[in-house]
């Protein structure tokens, strides 16, 4: 295939503008018919600017006033727009949201516009050309970056997480405007002014309760990397009769998953889990989640990266001996349990690998890529475009997304990057790919993560997926190391996923499953449960059925003579 041809094949398969939808129709009911040079002049004349519905002059022109910062700012920009002001525009946002835009802008002063226009990606409709004339509801905001100087000796503009999450819709200290109504048509030449003026408060903290206690404290480990105070935390359900019984220490387990400052196991004090808690004879757990945001996440995956820093360590050495010694957990690997589902199953299924003497077992749901061979659809290892599968004489779109039970693809590869590259440049979406890069990827020559394909082209890096395999493709370690950490781990692996996971993450347990069962001197004798058309939160049994399982597995590994009658 010639390089005109290939080429000629990228714009055919262009996923995300009407006009590429509309040429590769054409195309598909005349390219038959026509030879190369007439499909050409074809393409030529349907992206010529004269005829190209991306083009534009209509333009947005966001300031912020000194009322709100008299000292230059940078960060990112964006505009939501949607038909409806019920929730305000910035909270329609999302992977399936509203059409959002976003620019970068570095030390803007006051007054100063930034401008969004024809050249402006957004997501879902990709250029403002492309907009359907209408009345809407428009909502600016600015997403302010923190400079940090690492100790890596390199600086770095990103997002301070303000205990929200990583999320620069409601983030603490972001600017937003008023909502507008408006008419918006691309075949006008209008320009909107928008002006950003309401600071967004800080979070509000839940108070504590006789069940639920909550942690925060600066970490000396991340703030040295990061040049800037980090934070994390955890909240902490207390089990019936803690106050009680002051002799009595308890078996711990760690729900691991996204940030949140909601309860262990959604425990509310109302419902049915709840219920289960309080009830005489539930075995008596702490239950704690920890609250680790990163400024490229709103959760660090629990381990040490060349990129987010020395999670591992803070948390196991800062964090927990802290939660240890506040509350009376037993301070025992056989009485440390672990448990979250995706990037939380990701990260108790890790935690148990990479720390097999610390915990004692680990209850993994829908886990996030246990091997890399299918990373939300991409191949790291045998695909060379992130966006597409290449066959001997065609190519076909990645799929990243689908509906279970039926298989339907609901995202490509390349619509789902499209919407974090909207989301922040350089990594910093916030998103689900980009926090893979920083977590499983090598460190960039700028201070960034050294990405696995680049967002535009999809062209995968085959160093830095080398890199990926040998540091965080948790198949690929265990297989690598079975003989030193497999008798660490024996009876201590229990994976659960549906098999029509919507982000195909059951290929990865699949592999995982197919490596374990077959290990010798030690078996790894722990256990995979499939739901047959389960989706991505299917589960076989509930968090209080979970915890009684839990409960008979640490009885079952406590030493001998040991009285569990306080807790069990």
């Amino acid at each position: 295939m010639t390089e005109n041809t290939l080429r000629f094949s990228r714009i055919i398969y262009a996923e995300s503008t009407p006009s590429g939808i509309i040429l590769s129709r054409i195309i598909g009911r005349v390219g038959n018919r026509l030879p190369l040079a007439s499909l050409a002049l074809l393409l030529l004349s349907s992206c010529s600017p004269a005829t190209d519905p991306d083009r534009t002059d209509l333009r947005f022109e966001i300031t912020f006033p000194a009322a709100v910062s008299e000292e230059a700012l940078s960060g990112r920009m964006f505009l939501a727009i949607a038909s409806t002001d019920d929730p305000e525009p910035r909270l329609q946002v999302g992977r399936y949201g509203v059409p959002v835009f976003g620019v970068d802008f570095e030390e803007l002063g006051a007054d100063t516009p930034v401008v969004i226009d024809a050249d402006t990606l957004g997501w879902p409709i990709v250029r403002l050309g492309d907009f359907p004339p209408g009345d809407y509801y428009v909502q600016a905001v600015l997403n302010k970056y923190t400079r940090f100087e690492r100790a890596d000796g390199h600086t770095v503009w990103m997002h301070m997480d303000q205990w929200e999450g990583q999320n620069w819709r409601r983030s603490p200290g972001n600017v937003i405007s008023a909502v507008q109504r408006m008419r918006i048509d691309p075949a006008t030449a209008e320009t909107h002014r928008i002006e950003v003026t309401d600071i967004i408060p800080p979070i509000e903290l839940p108070e504590d309760t006789r069940w639920v206690k909550r942690i925060k404290m600066q970490s000396d480990t991340l703030t040295e990397f990061w040049g800037q105070p980090i934070y994390f935390g955890a909240t902490m359900l207390l089990p019936r009769g803690y106050d009680e019984h002051p002799d009595v220490s308890y078996p711990t387990v760690y729900q691991q998953g996204h940030f949140s400052l909601r309860a262990p196991f959604g425990f509310d004090g109302a419902n049915e889990f709840s219920q289960a808690w309080m009830s005489d004879d539930f075995p008596r757990f702490i239950a704690v989640t920890i609250q680790h945001p990163t400024p490229y996440f709103d959760d660090s995956y629990a381990v040490n990266t060349a990129n987010n820093g020395p999670y591992g360590d803070a948390i196991h050495q800062e964090l927990i001996p802290e939660i240890e010694r506040r509350f009376r957990t037993i301070p025992e690997s056989w009485a440390r349990v672990l448990t979250g589902g995706s990037t939380g199953g990701w990260e108790s299924f890790a935690l148990q690998v990479f720390y097999p003497a610390f915990y004692g077992g680990t209850w993994s749901f829908a886990p996030d890529p246990l091997d890399f061979r299918n990373v939300e659809g991409i191949n790291v290892y045998e695909d060379t475009n992130a966006f597409y599968k290449q066959h001997e004489w065609y190519r076909v779109p990645t799929a990243n997304t689908r509906f279970a039970p039926t298989g339907e693809v609901r995202l490509t590869s390349r619509q789902r990057n499209t919407m974090e590259l909207v989301n922040g440049t350089k990594g910093r979406s916030g998103q689900q790919l980009d926090i893979w890069s920083a977590v499983f990827g090598p460190l960039g020559d700028d201070g960034y993560f050294k990405p696995l394909f680049d967002k535009e082209s999809g062209e995968i890096d085959p160093a830095v997926a080398e890199y990926w395999r040998d540091n965080y493709d948790l198949r690929h370690i265990l297989e690598t190391n079975w003989e030193e950490i497999g008798p660490q781990l024996v009876g201590k692996l229990h994976v659960i996923t549906g098999d029509m996971d919507n982000f195909y993450l059951n290929v990865g347990v699949y592999h995982m499953q197919e490596f374990l069962e077959s290990t010798k001197d030690p078996y790894y004798d722990g256990s995979f449960t499939f739901g047959a058309r389960g989706g991505h939160g299917w589960r076989p049994y509930s968090s209080a059925e979970l915890l009684r399982i839990m409960a008979d597995h640490i009885a079952g590994n406590a030493p001998p003579g040991t009285d569990t009658s306080g807790w069990q």
